[in-house]
């Protein structure tokens, strides 16, 4: 292989395709909706603002003023703290017209038996959402604790009965030694992972969708006859998928860049405390399967998606990569609760899964070696033969016009290279 002509072409795909019109707006879209997003939110805070609350008070009615009917006595009169959020009521009738006249978003109505079965009837308007939402209100839940247990019990009590534990996770390897802790090493466990496979997945889609256009334009115009008169195929794939590769990247990285800036600063310093909760191991690792992953799919995506004669033909067989790209999204709800689960561990050896499988494991739990080893060798095994194959379907896709081949045709060009 000629490097030299894989640098020609790599520069000449990401120049080019990087003056298009359609990459600029794509490209642009992220800063333009975060610009529109600040001016929005300077000029209509005022009504952004109602609009939050509209819509917490559609989800959550237990977020507005509460009326209060107390037939057991023990909530009356109300504690100063809790005046504001909640409105006593003499009678059940009058708590009901309030609750239709919407001047309290529900009613709350306390028996005389209440501490016997502990028994309250909730009135609402509209639909019974909000007895789902009180039950699971924590300042409804604290407007009764501190109601029933005021001059019985220490004030401290009170709070922690509201708020009986506070959970902080410390996670050791099966060396004993500490991997992470605190609230901000769970919440980066769940980040990092899903947005290294999220980006690996849009880098993949982009940089295929330039591909396969680059390439249909130059079918289309016959300029493909001349190029691969002069390039061998494998060159010419590689010098594409290097230069389409670099687009893809630079894309992401102007979007990441662009959210980053606009929001302060905030993301960037996220970053590098997420960086410093998780191993170095881990973030290593990440970065290998991004790029043994995008490698083995571009080259994939190259080889089959050149077959079609259009480009919607191209990217219709070339989508058919990303949905093992997806696939270990369909079990992520497996993998959360358990890292090393067998669909997890078995997704890990295919190469079509491996990446984005192993990137969403490795922040979450001590991926065993094995795992790690075994993952890294299929996609190195794997990456090779995608460029024998690739490279063939490539030779003699560029050349095909008018039909598609069948899949008996494709096992014949695989077959006999020609």
């Amino acid at each position: 292989m000629d490097w030299r002509k894989v640098w020609v072409i790599a520069r000449h795909e990401y120049l080019v395709n990087v003056r298009r019109t359609g990459f600029i707006v794509m490209t642009a879209i992220v800063p333009v909706l975060g610009i529109l997003a600040l001016l929005f939110a300077a000029l209509f805070s005022g009504e952004a603002r109602k609009l939050g609350e509209s819509v917490e008070k559609m989800f959550d009615p237990s977020a507005g003023v509460i009326g209060v009917v107390d037939r057991s006595g023990r909530f009356s009169p109300i504690l100063p703290e809790y005046q504001d959020r909640f409105r006593l009521y003499q009678s059940e009738a009058e708590a009901e017209q309030a609750v239709l006249d919407e001047d309290v978003t529900l009613a709350l109505v306390i028996g005389e038996d209440y501490l016997e079965t502990g028994t309250v009837v909730v009135v609402s308007k509209g639909s019974g959402f909000g007895s789902a939402a009180v039950s699971d209100s924590l300042s409804v839940r604290k407007f009764f604790v501190d109601h029933l247990l005021a001059g019985r019990v220490e004030p401290i009590l009170q709070k922690r009965a509201v708020e009986p534990l506070k959970v902080q996770s410390r996670v050791l390897s099966s060396s004993g030694q500490r991997q992470s802790e605190g609230p901000w090493s769970i919440v980066f466990t769940f980040i990092v992972p899903y947005f290294m496979a999220i980006f690996l997945v849009m880098t993949i889609f982009v940089s295929s969708g330039y591909l396969l256009q680059s390439v249909a334009e130059e079918k289309e115009s016959r300029i493909i006859e001349i190029i691969v008169s002069s390039v061998r195929p494998v060159e010419l794939m590689t010098g594409k998928i290097a230069g389409l590769g670099a687009l893809g990247l630079t894309q992401v990285l102007v979007w990441v860049l662009s959210v980053a800036s606009l929001s302060g600063g905030a993301v960037a310093l996220l970053a590098i405390a997420g960086a410093s909760l998780i191993p170095a191991r881990v973030l290593t690792l990440e970065v290998v399967y991004y790029v043994l992953g995008f490698i083995l799919y571009a080259t994939l995506m190259a080889g089959v998606g050149v077959l079609g004669t259009t480009t919607q033909e191209s990217q219709q067989l070339a989508g058919l990569f990303s949905l093992f790209a997806a696939l270990p999204y369909m079990v992520l709800g497996f993998i959360f609760a358990n890292p090393n689960v067998l669909i997890a561990r078995v997704l890990s050896f295919f190469p079509l899964t491996a990446p984005t499988m192993m990137m969403i494991r490795l922040p979450l739990a001590e991926v065993p070696w094995v795992d790690v080893a075994g993952s890294i060798a299929a996609l190195l095994l794997s990456i090779p033969g995608a460029l024998w194959l690739g490279a063939r379907l490539f030779r003699v896709g560029v050349l095909i016009y008018g039909k598609r081949p069948t899949l008996k045709e494709i096992w014949l060009i695989v077959r006999r290279g020609s």
